[in-house]
């Protein structure tokens, strides 16, 4: 892809072009130094994963604020009742390992006791195929809202075997938020096709993905 084909794909509607479903966390300069930093082949492994945490906290605080919340009253110390918000009851994380396991802690951060499960998904050597060879949920799952967790989307093809996966369980696609740093157009388009009904929180769309994410956050690059 040349130089005036990104320029034009940035330049690009994302959102008015794949619905209400995709949502990107609001830009600003903060959020594009760490995106910077961790496309950047100089930064360190240590810094990598200093502002990776960051930018992984960033967008995990924005995916719960797609949870549903219900009404509550509380009663403060000083004897008055303040009308609040609560999550509903039911949430869960699910991780596609490895490179989303790298989220788990975020999201343990601001959900203290939430639940985590793992899906792990291969692709073929020769056909390139994804497949899933291995799941474990929280019980219950069908009756959850879930907060799937995978930084790097170039083709969409491990995050709709997930989402399979998950269905296949039980779990209704309009439950299903997708937890993602860095996804390129290709790869919304092919899970907002799929499941349109789902809704997808990244950091930013662009036609390249920092596809060394898994092998610099846990050093095996």
């Amino acid at each position: 892809m040349g130089s005036s084909d990104l320029e034009l794909a940035n330049n690009f509607d994302y959102q008015k072009e794949f619905g209400k479903n995709l949502k990107i966390l609001p830009t600003n300069d903060q959020v594009k130094e760490l995106q910077t930093i961790l496309r950047d082949r100089n930064t360190s492994r240590s810094d990598f994963k200093f502002y990776a945490d960051r930018l992984i906290r960033l967008v995990i605080e924005e995916s719960l604020n797609q949870l549903p919340f219900t009404d509550c009253k509380v009663t403060t110390p000083t004897g008055a009742t303040y009308d609040g918000l609560k999550y509903r009851s039911g949430n869960c994380g699910v991780s596609i390992v490895r490179s989303g396991e790298a989220m788990e802690q975020g999201l343990r951060d601001c959900c203290r006791s939430i639940r985590i499960g793992k899906i792990l998904v291969e692709s073929d050597a020769d056909t390139h195929e994804a497949r899933v060879v291995y799941a474990r949920f929280p019980e219950n799952i069908a009756r959850r809202q879930v907060l799937l967790m995978y930084p790097i989307m170039s083709t969409g093809n491990t995050v709709a075997q997930a989402v399979n996966v998950l269905k296949e369980h039980g779990v209704k696609e309009d439950c299903i938020i997708l937890s993602n740093l860095f996804c390129t157009p290709l790869a919304a388009k092919t899970v907002m096709d799929s499941f349109p009904k789902m809704k997808i929180l990244t950091s930013e769309l662009h036609p390249v993905a920092p596809n060394h994410f898994g092998q610099k956050y846990f050093g095996t690059d």
